[in-house]
């Protein structure tokens, strides 16, 4: 087998995480998720102040402390920190090297960024344009000696997938093993999310104070297991891992530049204290196109947050209301009341509903104007007036989109320690239709008791652009039947009236006693334009959760 260990989860993870993962056991790769969509966005940014800039600094610090620990114990380091910049963030890699005299080989992979050629391949607006490469052009530089391995925008899934397929020798058709690897690479991906971090049950594990970093055994047939070094916190459970899997998943048919995987195939065992394998994973042939992740900048936006305290909290919002929307105009501010004020409160905080005001505008003097009126309103608007934060100036709003181009259209280059370059060739990939799992429900269940949801269900949620993505499962696989009985697209709907008048997907896996559900345009424009009071949907789960419903008292 394959050990490959992941110490970041995205960009701002655990800064002593590299360290902690190399030595705290045994390691042949250790890998490093920086990339979000979000992400790509401020690394553009950041590119537009610095063209030498664009790739995850954070990454260099780590490596500091930790390249010659790594080179004295012989694991593979594979990031994706490259960001905008890969070559960049390699030659940087290759400086410290030199400066701290350790004899490291650095290769880099490049050609995921489309931004030179975003006109011709009609990506308008782009200040990102970015193709989700796989995992071949990783191989190429570890099959060539490379000690460091630095990517641009690849899959996340790709950080596990090139190293097992180097280690393995798999071959581009070998598709039930890349797809194993994919599963894998995408449980480990989040960190500590595989470990207990963001987990529904989170009660129930003993030390998530400091949880540990996850680890893959690859195994030759694409199987792995999942687990951590030992000693570490958290834990790692088939619940951990099927929340993970959950994760920001659509439907049975995981699409890669690599492989179409199969998530409906895959099995889940325990093997062990803290050892959950994994198995049965089908693949098939990848797409057609290859997915490009393309931000654009549009206007401008800024916000500020109105504390009502005590009685008539309706009427001082619409006073402020008024009030904003005279000066600065009703255009693009929307807003949110949340109603956190409790009657006969004993603490002034709890006597107190939240206002959240924010506009969005193509006009940059338009956003600081918002500022200055909501502060000249101090003195001249309801009783008790304050902000819990003194407003901004306003902060370029930014959009992401998925685009699909040709797989022709994207080159894919290794560029080897010698700095020679190799081309990548793409296999060849075939229409996927969508596809849907059958699944039904026996119908009657016994007597039901009116509880929380979450006394017999966890979930997982989370964003895609502006698409929210809800995963749910049952703690008793006897309590499926049900669960897909009761959870249908209209009681989501019911449950969550936030999401009433969206398109809703929902995906069974019952393989996994669980379903997933696609809410499609709950967070408007994605996260960076979001004024969603949650914009990442990340506690939409905990939201439905908490929802009473009747529950058969049966799987209680």
């Amino acid at each position: 087998m394959i050990r490959i260990g992941n110490a970041s989860g995205f960009y701002g993870d655990r800064l002593s995480a590299v360290h902690e993962m190399l030595v705290g056991g045994e390691l042949d790769v250790l890998t490093g998720d920086y990339l979000a969509e979000l992400t790509m966005l401020i690394l553009g940014r950041q590119r537009l102040k610095d063209p030498a800039g664009g790739y995850a600094k954070t990454f260099l610090r780590q490596l500091d402390e930790s390249l010659a620990i790594a080179a004295e114990r012989r694991v593979k380091i594979v990031t994706n920190a490259g960001g905008l910049n890969p070559a960049g963030l390699a030659e940087a890699v290759r400086a410290l090297a030199a400066d701290r005299g350790i004899p490291v080989k650095v290769a880099h992979v490049e050609g995921d960024d489309l931004l030179p050629r975003a006109a011709e391949l009609g990506l308008d607006g782009a200040l990102t344009a970015n193709a989700y490469l796989g995992a071949w052009g990783i191989a190429a530089c570890l099959d060539a000696g490379a000690d460091v391995v630095v990517t641009g925008r690849v899959t996340d899934a790709s950080l596990v997938v090139g190293p097992a397929a180097a280690h393995f020798g798999w071959g581009v058709s070998d598709f039930d093993a890349l797809a194993g690897a994919t599963v894998a690479g995408h449980v480990i991906e989040c960190g500590t999310q595989a470990t207990g971090g963001n987990y529904s049950f989170f009660t129930e594990i003993v030390d998530l104070d400091h949880a540990g970093f996850p680890i893959a055994e690859v195994f030759a047939d694409g199987s792995s297991v999942i687990t951590k070094h030992p000693g570490t916190g958290g834990a790692v459970t088939r619940e951990t891992v099927t929340a993970q899997m959950l994760y920001e998943i659509q439907g049975p048919d995981y699409l890669g530049p690599d492989v179409t995987t199969r998530f409906d195939s895959v099995v889940l065992a325990d093997d062990g204290p803290d050892r959950v394998r994994i198995s049965g994973v089908r693949g098939g042939p990848p797409p057609e196109t290859v997915k490009v992740c393309v931000n654009t900048l549009a206007g401008f936006r800024n916000s500020a947050t109105f504390v009502l305290c005590g009685l008539e909290v309706e009427a001082k919002a619409d006073l402020v209301k008024r009030q904003l929307e005279s000066a600065v105009g009703a255009d693009g501010l929307t807003w949110t009341l949340a109603r956190t004020d409790h009657v006969d409160a004993d603490t002034e905080e709890a006597a107190s509903a939240l206002l959240h005001a924010t506009i969005k505008t193509p006009d940059p003097a338009r956003a600081k104007a918002f500022s200055r009126a909501t502060v000249e309103l101090a003195l001249a608007s309801y009783p008790g007036f304050t902000l819990t934060a003194p407003p901004a100036d306003g902060s370029p709003v930014g959009v992401y989109r998925p685009e699909y181009v040709p797989r022709a259209a994207v080159e894919h280059v290794a560029v080897l320690p010698d700095g020679s370059r190799r081309g990548i060739p793409w296999s060849d990939g075939v229409p996927v239709p969508k596809r849907f799992v059958e699944a039904t429900s026996p119908g009657e269940f016994g007597v039901g008791r009116r509880v929380p949801l979450g006394t017999v269900l966890g979930a997982r949620s989370g964003d895609k652009g502006g698409d929210a993505n809800l995963g749910v499962w049952v703690r008793r696989p006897e309590a499926f039947p049900w669960l897909l009985g009761f959870l249908t697209v209209d009681r989501v709907r019911e449950l969550l009236p936030e999401t009433a008048d969206l398109d809703i997907e929902r995906h069974p896996f019952p393989n996994l006693g669980a379903v997933n559900f696609v809410v499609r345009g709950l967070l408007g424009q994605g996260v960076a334009a979001a004024t969603r009071f949650d914009p990442q949907a990340k506690a939409l789960g905990e939201w439905l959760r908490a929802r009473y419903a009747e529950v058969p008292e049966e799987f209680l």
